[in-house]
């Protein structure tokens, strides 16, 4: 039988994390290879840390270049990418720094994951975003939902801080907290279109997978596969996807 580590392991595992993003990639990947007629397509990860999504689209057989302020994450990035045999490209920098770092027009996709939480500028950031990509290219952008925050902030026994999540602006529960930012859906939504951007629908990101208690995984055959498929169908909700740990959306240039 497995421990309540391991079966919270399961919960949390990154297929399941991030099965609703990667169905979002694949359809955006997907139209992309039909409108330019190329199977091999040029991706930037922004902020891509060690190639959690970088070496699985080098793996499909696409040119990805990870641009990280981290030195740590891009050794690790090309130790992970050495192990499953592909060719990933690191470029140190920081995401409000892409138009110095590389060629407008250069990239079908860009992933912004978990990036416009921390930088200092998100707007600015987009606007740098949106100009690495080449006409009918889109922007695959993941952030932090303030409403997850508050709801697991309480089920942590923090009410004060819950409360204060609801009422800050940014999103957050007090000085201590690590974000400087997180963003609903319409904020996320309108920051994609001052960029220039067209934004796709917002989908919710963990909806219950940051909820379910390791026990009820444990013993199990076939849970994890059942929670993703949960995922995926919560994903679109009107009212569960508001209460998603993360928002994702496409945006198209």
């Amino acid at each position: 039988m497995r421990t309540e580590g391991a079966a919270r392991q399961a919960a949390t595992s990154p297929a399941v994390r991030t099965a609703v993003v990667w169905d979002a990639l694949r359809d955006a990947l997907a139209g992309q290879a039909s409108a330019t007629g190329r199977e091999r397509l040029d991706i930037v990860d922004a902020g891509g840390g060690t190639g959690g999504f970088a070496v699985p689209l080098a793996e499909l057989g696409h040119q990805v270049t990870v641009v990280d302020p981290s030195p740590d994450s891009l050794a690790a990035l090309e130790r992970r990418a050495a192990e499953s045999g592909v060719a990933v490209k690191g470029i140190q920098g920081d995401a409000a720094d892409l138009r110095d770092l590389l060629e407008p027009g250069c990239a079908d996709l860009v992933l912004c994951h978990s990036v416009l939480e921390y930088v200092e500028d998100p707007a600015r950031a987009l606007a740098a975003v949106a100009g690495l990509l080449r006409p009918g290219g889109a922007v695959s952008v993941l952030t932090a939902n303030p409403v997850a925050t508050a709801i697991h902030r309480s089920l942590a026994g923090h009410f004060d801080e819950a409360r204060a999540v609801l009422a800050d602006p940014a999103g957050r529960w007090g000085e201590q907290d690590p974000a400087p930012r997180r963003f609903g859906a319409t904020a996320l939504a309108g920051l994609l279109s001052a960029a220039g951007l067209t934004p796709g629908e917002v989908k919710g990101v963990r909806v219950f997978a940051d909820l379910v208690p390791g026990r009820v995984l444990d013993g199990e055959p076939g849970a994890a596969r059942a929670l993703v498929a949960l995922e995926q169908a919560a994903a679109d909700h009107p009212v569960l996807r508001e209460i998603a740990t993360q928002l994702h959306l496409l945006g198209h240039r």
